[in-house]
């Protein structure tokens, strides 16, 4: 590789390329930025590359994604993106092959599950950056004052949300099906009733039996009984609940590894387990990923494959995942995180990781059909709600969807 890029020029001199990275920040608040990270990660990288220059702009979560769309829909595409979605990209050819810029070591180093889920069509167009999977948060003290054992079943769960509604807790299980995440709570219940967004390869299958079923159950068995505390499902979001659970206020609630130093700030005493079944723990996680892109719109495929091979090296990684609580997107440092004491808080959440399903991404639809579900499914276990028509309503809006991209 060296040889290449000296023979393109990139000693110095007319010649020298600048690469464009978008990302996205993680951090909450200035001291923690994303950009700090990128700044500290550039500098060591183009000590050894003089002949390249790579510019980064970050952007919060709310304003990448659009951001992004924007530059592409006016011709001004980056050479790299770290973004939420990638499938309508990969869909208009717009995307270089993970294949076509990656060492095959980095490439393959990838966790499985993950580079699966950046295909489309079969051809991995999405690089994984950063990975979480879900556990089930307890308020130890609470579940002490009650007399309770974290549950393994959903008919525990119901028996323990009963109980701390009785203690006088304000939230004994916490459902948030707002439309900040309702897409990620859903897909957790969906999982943990043997269901789930997509089934089958070809289709959605958002009415399944199974998924109908589990909304049944959290319609009658929690929300109907008055177990998921003042607030309606559907008018509850993620980081209210989250920030009620660092308050005291909610008894169970599903959370990723962000909530630990949230509720740790606050005293909270805490455990986690896998997310309850219907006859025992969950056999399937809701694992949640974000995407690197390359765009092809300035060619720099080398340059690019370089820089993504410093990016994803061990080291890197590591330092990425530790300073925002996120899992490792790649085997080599998963192995080192996995015994590794300094990482020991997360290890459950990594144990989760080959267990679990993410969204379905590589879907050029899912983008839309994730922001109906965030939008109507809250009305699935309201008192007039019906989860059978909700879930065929979704599901006669996604193959809608699908039908106009065939």
């Amino acid at each position: 590789m060296a040889a290449v890029l000296a023979g393109c020029g990139l000693v110095g001199g007319p010649d020298d390329v600048t690469l464009r990275l978008v990302a996205a920040d993680y951090g909450d608040s200035a001291a923690n930025s994303s950009k700090k990270y990128w700044d500290r990660l550039v500098k060591a990288y183009e000590k050894d590359h003089p002949g390249v220059t790579v510019d980064v702009t970050v952007y919060s979560w709310n304003d990448v994604d659009a951001k992004v769309k924007a530059m592409v829909d006016a011709g001004d595409a980056p050479d790299l993106a770290q973004i939420g979605a990638y499938a309508d990209y990969a869909a208009d050819d717009l995307l270089y092959k993970a294949g076509d810029v990656l060492s095959i070591p980095v490439e393959a180093d990838f966790v499985s599950q993950l580079a699966n889920a950046g295909e489309v069509r079969g051809v991995q167009y999405g690089m994984p950056f950063a990975s979480s999977t879900r556990l089930l948060f307890y308020n130890k003290t609470l579940f002490a004052k009650a007399g309770l054992t974290p549950p393994t079943t959903w008919a525990q769960l119901a028996q323990a949300a009963k109980a701390l509604k009785a203690e006088g807790v304000k939230y004994p299980y916490a459902l948030p099906l707002g439309s900040e995440e309702a897409q990620a709570e859903t897909l957790q219940w969906l999982l943990s009733g043997g269901g789930g967004y997509t089934q089958t390869v070809s289709s959605y299958s958002l009415d399944s039996a199974e998924n109908v079923a589990t909304f049944d159950w959290l319609k009658n068995k929690l929300v109907g009984k008055g177990l998921t505390g003042p607030v309606a499902p559907g008018e509850l979001n993620r980081a209210a609940a989250f920030a009620a659970f660092a308050k005291g206020e909610v008894g169970m609630l599903n959370g990723h590894p962000s909530l630990m130093k949230t509720a740790e700030s606050k005293g909270v005493q805490f455990g986690m387990v896998p997310m309850p079944g219907v006859a025992g723990p969950s056999k399937t996680a809701l694992g949640v990923a974000d995407w690197m892109t390359a765009f092809r719109k300035n060619g720099h495929a080398e340059q690019i494959g370089d820089f993504l091979d410093f990016v994803y090296n061990e080291k890197n990684v590591l330092a990425f995942s530790r300073e925002y609580n996120l899992l490792p997107v790649t085997n080599s440092a998963s192995e080192v995180m996995s015994t590794a004491e300094q990482d020991a808080d997360l290890r459950p959440f990594l144990a989760e990781l080959p267990l679990s399903e993410t969204y379905p991404v590589g879907r050029t639809t899912w983008a839309k059909v994730s922001a109906e579900i965030k939008k109507r499914i809250g009305r699935a276990v309201t008192a007039k709600g019906n989860p059978a028509d909700v879930l065929g309503e979704l599901q006669a809006t996604a193959t809608t969807l699908d039908s106009a991209t065939e």
